[in-house]
């Protein structure tokens, strides 16, 4: 016999003991960026992802229908706000923020592992808008009653929601994999002024030493580097950063720390954009690998450049989905 909105599978699992009573109530919905990632995050959970209907009218208007009961149902949304499409994607979150509250869903959490529009944080210069509050203003606007995301750009992004956002970082799954490797004369580099925190942080529990290189940003994408600070001779080099965009700083970076004596070049980051010229220049260049996660699909950019190597977040994400479902705290998993 069914419970409630119970599905048949979800008895079935929850007689096997992968569903705790307590997660009956849980249901985790895919939007249209990353479906591979929301598919692994419920697998480590143990449920099928919630059934709904997404699609676009030629006109490029999006259509969202919720498939199944979600009355009383704790929602997370699963929906990075990526390229190639950030605009739709972040449209298409809206719009399904907004079905689920019509839908009398508990509670909503809109989960987004990459936060479209992050670098416009502040005001620059004159007569520009805060773009990454206005898209805050929005989500919270559609119905999210929370927001977990991973590695913002600036963490006083956080601010700008007037709902609760559970910050997590990727450096657990980087550090872990960067510890496997086991070099030596390891040296954690940050590329700007900007990443210095996160570096240190890499470097102490790699129990590396840290450089930091000075670069001056003359138009959008366009930097220069002007100086690096620490020694960087003969030793194995990791840039660390939270984004590559157009990998214009990343191989000016490389190319200022070889001509300082740098042994080897590799990088990691948590969100691979990789927009324009970005794996050609990765290609081109004399970095070994470039290590990121899996907050952006990255099918067709691994198939296109060797170079790169995809982790998986699925489980800091499920831990993290979990925790906020059973109301525990998540606290642990803010630690870098």
């Amino acid at each position: 016999m069914l419970h409630g909105s119970e599905t048949g599978t979800e008895l079935r699992l929850r007689q096997i003991g992968i569903i705790a009573p307590a997660l009956r109530h849980l249901k985790i919905f895919s939007g249209r960026s990353h479906p591979a990632l929301t598919n692994e995050i419920c697998a480590r959970i143990g449920l099928e992802p919630g059934h709904i209907t997404l699609y676009s009218f030629s006109d490029g208007e999006h259509y969202v229908q919720i498939d199944e009961n979600v009355r009383g149902a704790d929602v997370f949304i699963i929906q990075p706000t990526c390229p190639p499409s950030v605009n739709d994607h972040l449209m298409e979150l809206l719009i399904m923020l907004d079905a689920f509250k019509r839908s009398s869903a508990k509670r909503v959490t809109a989960v987004i592992p990459y936060y479209g529009y992050a670098r416009q944080d502040r005001k620059d210069k004159p007569r520009v808008p805060i773009t990454a509050k206005l898209a805050a203003d929005l989500i919270s606007a559609a119905g999210a009653d929370r927001v977990l995301t991973l590695d913002l750009h600036a963490a006083q992004i956080q601010g700008f929601f007037n709902i609760p956002v559970d910050h997590l970082f990727a450096a657990p799954v980087i550090v872990g994999h960067l510890k496997q490797l086991e070099l030596e004369d390891l040296t954690i580099v940050s590329p700007d002024a900007g990443g210095v925190e996160r570096a240190r942080a890499y470097a102490k529990r790699l129990g590396a030493s840290l450089a930091i290189i000075d670069k001056r940003r003359f138009s959008p994408n366009q930097t220069e580097v002007m100086n690096i600070i620490g020694d960087v001779e003969g030793r194995n080099v990791f840039v660390v950063d939270d984004i590559i965009d157009t990998a214009g700083t990343l191989i000016h970076s490389a190319q200022a720390l070889l001509d300082k004596g740098a042994k080897s070049i590799s990088a990691a980051c948590t969100h691979a954009v990789l927009s324009g010229p970005a794996i050609q220049r990765i290609n081109a260049s004399q970095l070994d690998t470039v290590i990121t996660t899996n907050s952006i699909p990255t099918e067709d950019k691994e198939a296109e450049c060797s170079k790169l190597k995809t982790l998986s977040i699925a489980s800091l994400l499920a831990e993290a989905i979990k925790r906020i479902h059973n109301e525990d705290s998540v606290s642990s998993l803010f630690e870098m």
